[in-house]
């Protein structure tokens, strides 16, 4: 009889240690932090990437830029080194998903006011329509503030290849002009490397707190 308690206490022994093993090996799987993936121009709607970079599969970034501001200042990738950003594509005199995509932008500059690490930009398709004095206009109705949010216009072939060929943001319009662009109501997530983690949608408050959760992951990689 204290024989098989002996055995019985090794038994017990060796169980409650293998079942410690385990639950610390699923305890550790279940605990990895979330990733973000990086979108490549083959991972996205095929619509809205330009045609000669369709094939590429990886170390896709965002090309340099030049592009002017609501105050007159020249924006270039260099105002953005060393940022995570959030990016958009729109137009001032847009009636339809535009005020709702501007008004989700402006929850999330309220939310980054304060982290010095990250900023917003939003790309004028209408350059023409949208001068430096109409840019400032819309951003004072819609309370932007100068050091968190760059509105941007410019020449509009880099912007339309920007928007096709960096951040796959628009549609071609096909009515001749070869550089007319119908945006979408994408918000584009921008790491430190100028690397594509995610899209949402602009215009529906749950994928604007998932951007705001997915930030926050982002955040966490360069801790």
């Amino acid at each position: 009889m204290l024989e098989f308690f002996k055995d019985y206490k090794k038994f017990a022994f060796f169980f409650i240690l293998l079942s410690a093993v385990i639950i610390t090996v699923f305890y550790s799987i279940l605990s990895v932090d979330k990733v973000l993936p990086i979108w490549q121009p083959a991972s996205v709607n095929q619509e809205l990437v330009d045609t000669t970079i369709q094939h590429v599969k990886k170390y896709h970034k965002i090309a340099d830029f030049s592009l002017i501001n609501q105050n007159g200042k020249t924006i270039t990738q260099e105002d953005y080194k060393d940022k995570i950003y959030i990016a958009d594509f729109f137009f001032t005199t847009c009636p339809t998903i535009c005020p709702i995509m501007t008004d989700h932008m402006y929850q999330i500059q309220k939310e980054i006011l304060d982290d010095d690490e990250v900023m917003l930009l939003s790309h004028s398709v209408t350059p023409k329509i949208d001068s430096v004095a109409q840019l400032k206009r819309y951003a004072q109705q819609k309370g932007v503030n100068d050091k968190k949010w760059n509105l941007v216009t410019g020449d509009k072939k880099q912007i339309y290849e920007l928007a096709r060929k960096s951040y796959f943001a628009v549609l071609t319009d096909g009515n001749g002009d070869e550089y007319d662009m119908i945006h979408t109501e994408n918000f584009m997530l921008i790491d430190k490397e100028r690397r594509i983690r995610n899209y949402y949608d602009g215009t529906d408050p749950e994928a604007i707190q998932q951007l705001l959760e997915d930030l926050k992951t982002l955040k966490k990689e360069y801790d």
